[in-house]
């Protein structure tokens, strides 16, 4: 596969996802535009972004990334990647944090390892947007190491009663059915001593405890505390002890859409930095005649060339049957640090008005900065990648 020949049908799922866009998000959120430009976000959001979440269920987009046998569309890397692109490319409040696409909150190929009873419950709900769910692995004493989890699930006659704090989960308060990692055998740790079980959130002794503030306007991360909560045998998803493995098997997958979504941010702050830069003037002039300010646009334009680049041919590799460790880490890692600094340089072009909440960049900018740290940081990617080039072992 060439990058220069996508194929038709990738582009047109891609355009009629835009139709999608435009003609029913976008007008909704125009709706709330004073408040979204003093504050970055509106109230009622969540509820808006849930009724737009079954709404992409609804016409096919939601599910497309995941197989046909569980009501999925088989979409390939390419595509998934053509999809969040676009989906951040118009800056919408909506459109984040898997508001219409999921990543963590609703099904991945995690899930596939459910069973057909727990497809039935959960997986198939997933698939229609009726469910929401989020992936709660990290802990405050275990993050990139997992191997370092405190909760824990201990057997008790027919089912398991798990105790542990969860920190940092996407979509943590709004989940209707956790997908908690737990250690079952301390000694073995990562290799064979952590099990998944599925949790419905209004379990007794299951809380949102806290809901965390991050410096994004649009992501705040909830802290789940368990106590006591009983989880009946059926629930475990997959093999006991091997819930590790469950959780990186979408890991490569999830790297390459934030790696996508990078990619339309960028491409949504460079639309902005010339279009500002053709209409603000000074000292007689529109302020993009100046070389300093063309430096900026056209450094963020040819890292963006380059880094959708890389992107796309690395997910084309996924689709030819690369593992996708390489081109997972390899993505995310270029992407993530590109947009970091389109959104520095959109600042600087806008000048003062670039630090002001109403212009509407600023929150961006904020937005992308942890994008470095999730799925993976910067550094763990470099030491994956590392590997992979026979380095490290």
């Amino acid at each position: 596969m060439t990058l220069l020949a996508i194929p038709d049908e990738l582009l047109e799922i891609r355009a009629a996802f835009r139709s999608f866009l435009e003609r029913e998000v976008m007008p909704a959120e125009e709706a709330h535009r004073e408040e979204i430009n003093e504050t970055g976000t509106f109230e009622g959001v969540k509820d808006e972004r849930r009724r737009f979440q079954r709404r992409s269920a609804e016409l096919g987009f939601w599910a497309m990334h995941m197989p046909e046998e569980v009501g999925g569309a088989d979409l390939g890397a390419l595509g998934q990647v053509l999809l969040h692109e676009e989906n951040s490319r118009y800056g919408l409040v909506l459109a984040s944090l898997d508001g219409l696409l999921p990543v963590v909150s609703g099904p991945s190929p995690v899930y596939l390892a459910c069973d057909d009873d727990q497809r039935k419950r959960y997986l198939d709900p997933l698939i229609r947007g009726e469910l929401f769910t989020c992936f709660a692995l990290t802990e405050p004493e275990a993050g990139s190491d997992a191997s370092r989890l405190r909760t824990t699930a201990v057997a008790n006659g027919e089912g398991w009663i798990l105790n542990g704090r969860k920190h940092f989960i996407t979509a943590g308060d709004a989940a209707d059915i956790a997908l908690v990692f737990a250690t079952t055998d301390r000694g073995k740790g990562a290799r064979g001593g952590i099990t998944a079980f599925l949790v419905p959130t209004d379990s007794p002794g299951f809380s949102v405890s806290r809901l965390q503030r991050t410096m994004s306007p649009y992501q705040n991360p909830a802290e789940l505390t368990l106590v006591d909560v009983r989880v009946a045998g059926e629930n475990v998803m997959g093999e006991v002890g091997q819930g590790f493995y469950a959780a990186v098997r979408g890991i490569n997958g999830a790297r390459l859409q934030i790696a996508a979504q990078a990619l339309g941010i960028a491409d949504y702050l460079l639309r902005r930095s010339i279009e500002y830069a053709k209409t603000r003037t000074a000292f007689g002039g529109p302020i993009g005649r100046n070389q300093y300010v063309q430096g900026h646009v056209v450094d963020s334009y040819a890292e963006l060339e380059q880094a959708r680049l890389l992107v796309y041919q690395c997910a084309a590799r996924v689709d030819d049957g690369a593992d996708g460790r390489q081109e997972g880490a390899l993505a995310k890692l270029v992407a993530t640090e590109m947009v970091g600094r389109v959104a520095d340089r959109a600042i600087q072009v806008h000048g003062g008005n670039g630090a002001m909440t109403e212009m509407g960049v600023e929150a961006w900018y904020r937005d992308v900065r942890p994008m470095r740290l999730y799925e993976g940081t910067s550094e763990l990617l470099r030491v994956n990648i590392a590997k992979t080039l026979g380095l490290g072992e």
